[in-house]
């Protein structure tokens, strides 16, 4: 970073953060996406701001001799990065088995790390990463979408006491393209002659695929299930 700054490269470094912050948040609120426009844009220009003002105490006088205190100036930036942890982490939630909010504390942080570079001067270095975070964000969502992904569910069925056999119950599921990986438990009744079973169930698909296995209607037209009931864990 120079000693020195002209407010013509303050300037550009702003402008760089202002359109780092809105091409990522465009993209964020196109999507409906949280971390929107408003959002990146201040988080960017923020840690612009922060490294415009650590450039601007460069020329300071780190200690006079009479003096035990030394000017730390990179605490600044790094405080910043600290800060944004504190924010991505309020971004990430765990709700039924999924954790969201990922991809949007890891845009914050992404942003900020942008905006330290626009704000330190390193032009180029800020262009790029902003290239390259708009080919994440935008030329991989397509890939993100469609990608395969190993998933679990539960299958829970009604059955007679000895029928249908768990091995025709396995062929079954797998004749579908699903795999059973275990049998959670298994309880029998003995007034109503029936046994409750709750089955473990993976298998690979979009994350978006959640229709009813193909299984469930074939295990239903059996004589010997009373009932078939599905649920993605």
């Amino acid at each position: 970073m120079p000693l020195t700054l002209t407010w013509h490269d303050i300037a550009l470094r702003l402008a760089l953060s202002l359109a780092a912050g809105a091409l990522i948040g465009l993209d964020r609120g196109e999507h409906g996406r949280p971390a929107g426009l408003r959002t990146t844009l201040l988080v960017c220009l923020a840690a612009a701001v922060a490294m415009i003002q650590t450039n601007l105490l460069l020329a300071t006088k780190g200690r006079s001799p009479d003096s035990f205190i030394m000017l730390d100036l990179m605490r600044l930036p790094l405080g910043i990065l600290t800060g944004m942890g504190f924010i991505g982490g309020g971004a990430i939630l765990r709700r039924d088995g999924f954790v969201l909010g990922v991809t949007t504390a890891a845009t914050l942080w992404f942003v900020t790390v942008i905006g330290l570079c626009f704000g330190g001067g390193q032009i180029s270095l800020g262009i790029a990463a902003t290239a390259l975070g708009m080919l994440v964000l935008s030329g991989l969502r397509w890939f993100d979408y469609h990608m395969k992904q190993e998933q679990h569910g539960i299958l829970y069925l009604t059955t007679g006491r000895d029928q249908p056999k768990q091995e025709a119950i396995r062929a079954t599921v797998q004749q579908a393209g699903y795999k059973i990986i275990g049998l959670s438990s298994i309880t029998c009744d003995k007034q109503t002659q029936k046994r409750q079973l709750e089955l473990k169930v993976q298998w690979r698909a979009a994350p978006h695929d959640v229709d009813e296995p193909p299984f469930l209607k074939d295990l239903e037209r059996d004589p010997h299930v009373a009932t078939a009931l599905w649920k993605v864990s």
